[in-house]
């Protein structure tokens, strides 16, 4: 067995044992009739329902995906670019990021029903709930690392005399891809609730599938609905480290956070 192999069973294999471990007492609690299934299904009917339902469910994971998607992925323009505008003019960060930082502390399911005035039933309330509630983890981050540069570095850098702009592109942007990245990770899950909570309200997708089976007590249903959404959640992370690694590989000064 080679060491890289010895090392990543060292690193995943205890937490796929609890997992197993954790099933099965779940599944042999249920068969003991200790909780009544129609409270607390067993995983093999969790299971068993997802096989059943599967085409409906995909559908609804897809479209929540693509919302997922849409929603991260305006708010990593948005805060990236509000981050350097806010670095390059500080009056401006002054006067705007204490409102963002406000507008960031308003739940969003308070707001859901004000999207759903403005953008209507179905996806544009879905992605809009996304954008908000991730765009500031990225803003925020991306405004630490581009303040965060090496000191040392930026005299360095001076002495060839760079506009303010080549400075930052050249120098403090590459700097503070790590603290991007982080804040991009932070935000993937935070994009994931905000497109189900959306959902909730404007209809579509798992959040509809979950509050769907709700109605109908089936809790089954919502167990899988909420697996294939933590599922979404776990394979952006996984993206973004994969992502992380690739960008950074050769780097290791820059792996700050």
């Amino acid at each position: 067995m080679s060491a890289a192999l010895r090392r990543w069973l060292g690193e995943k294999l205890p937490a796929w044992i609890f997992v197993a471990l954790l099933l099965s007492i779940w599944q042999w609690v249920v068969a003991q009739q200790w909780v009544a299934s129609y409270l607390l299904p067993s995983p093999l009917q969790i299971f068993y329902t997802t096989l059943e339902l599967w085409p409906e469910i995909l559908a609804a994971t897809l479209s929540t995906a693509q919302s997922i998607s849409w929603g991260l992925g305006f708010s990593i323009a948005t805060g990236v670019t509000l981050a350097l505008v806010f670095f390059a003019i500080p009056v401006m960060r002054r006067a705007v990021l204490p409102f963002c930082i406000f507008f960031q502390t308003v739940p969003i399911i308070s707001i859901a029903p004000l999207l759903v005035i403005w953008f209507g039933f179905g996806q544009p309330t879905v992605k809009a709930s996304a954008f908000i509630v991730s765009l500031f983890p990225i803003l925020a981050n991306t405004l630490t690392g581009l303040q965060e540069t090496d000191p040392q570095l930026k005299e360095l850098f001076r002495l060839y005399k760079p506009s303010v702009w080549q400075l930052i592109f050249k120098l403090q942007i590459p700097s503070a891809i790590p603290y991007i990245l982080t804040g991009i990770k932070i935000s993937a899950g935070l994009a994931v609730i905000g497109a189900i909570v959306g959902e909730f309200i404007a209809g579509g997708g798992l959040g509809s599938l979950i509050d769907a089976a709700r109605t109908q007590q089936r809790v089954d249903l919502v167990f899988s609905g909420v697996i294939m959404s933590s599922g979404l959640a776990l394979f952006l992370v996984f993206i973004i480290d994969v992502s992380s690694r690739v960008l950074l590989r050769g780097r290791p000064y820059l792996r700050k956070p």
